[in-house]
């Protein structure tokens, strides 16, 4: 399998990079999106036909999936359309806010399960896709409802995605062991320079990965205003293996 970076700027889209989105590829599965935030879609395009993915969801904050409507316009409006539904896993309300953000007249809700296959996360329990790969979704520390994933491929590699969340538990849990640690890092460890409880920084970025034991670090969801230099020196502080901040079109083989 491999992951594309389409965007990681964090928390809005930045100069050179849209916000939140991962590409997934491989043999014998339908290419996956993780998160869809703006500029996304653009972007996607560089790499193959939108209409054509599978979307894995982590929160519906609007720098993770506001180019979902955008989506829709191209399955339902692109002169040669693709067969068949989209399937999009998420939080419990993806459906109703996707589809309030698509409307036509205020107050409305767009029903977009004439494309979309829309499912729920389950917490813990692994959901198989392409051949033998599974996903496995974990609840996070972050206002709204939001999942950090785990992704096995079908030889045995792991890919977490921690998608945005502040220290806890779960986060330590989910990142168990994995041999790549896609971690956000929206801010540095100072206090001053952060609201608690929202996201990580460099320096609990790398705390993860080596409690957690993983094999490299990549860091990403680092918004226009944070220094990225400072976010990596401070993971690489604490945690020896490989230091990595992502950028858009960069590639990871799992």
């Amino acid at each position: 399998m491999r992951l594309t970076v389409v965007g990681c700027s964090g928390s809005v889209s930045g100069p050179d990079s849209p916000a939140s989105g991962y590409l997934l590829t491989g043999p014998d599965m339908t290419p996956t999106v993780i998160d869809f935030g703006p500029g996304v879609l653009g972007a996607l395009q560089k790499y193959l036909d939108p209409g054509e993915v599978d979307i894995f969801l982590t929160h519906l904050h609007a720098d993770h999936c506001l180019d979902l409507p955008g989506l829709l316009v191209w399955r339902r409006y692109h002169p040669n359309p693709p067969s068949g539904k989209a399937v999009v896993y998420g939080p419990s309300d993806t459906s109703l806010r996707i589809g309030n953000a698509s409307a036509e007249i205020g107050g409305d809700c767009d029903d977009w399960s004439d494309v979309i296959d829309m499912r729920q996360w389950s917490v813990g329990a692994p959901i198989a896709f392409g051949p033998g790969h599974t996903v496995e979704a974990r609840r996070m520390f972050h206002p709204p409802e939001s999942y950090g994933l785990r992704i096995t491929t079908a030889t045995g590699r792991t890919l977490v995605y921690t998608g945005d969340t502040a220290l806890c538990d779960e986060v330590y849990e989910l990142a168990r062991g994995a041999d790549i640690l896609l971690s956000e890092a929206s801010w540095t460890h100072d206090p001053a320079n952060r609201p608690p409880g929202i996201h990580l920084s460099g320096t609990e970025a790398g705390m993860i990965a080596a409690e957690a034991g993983v094999g490299e670090l990549l860091l990403t969801h680092i918004p226009p205003w944070t220094s990225r230099e400072d976010v990596i020196a401070e993971a690489k502080a604490v945690f020896t293996g490989p230091v990595h901040a992502v950028s858009p079109g960069e590639t990871f083989d799992i």
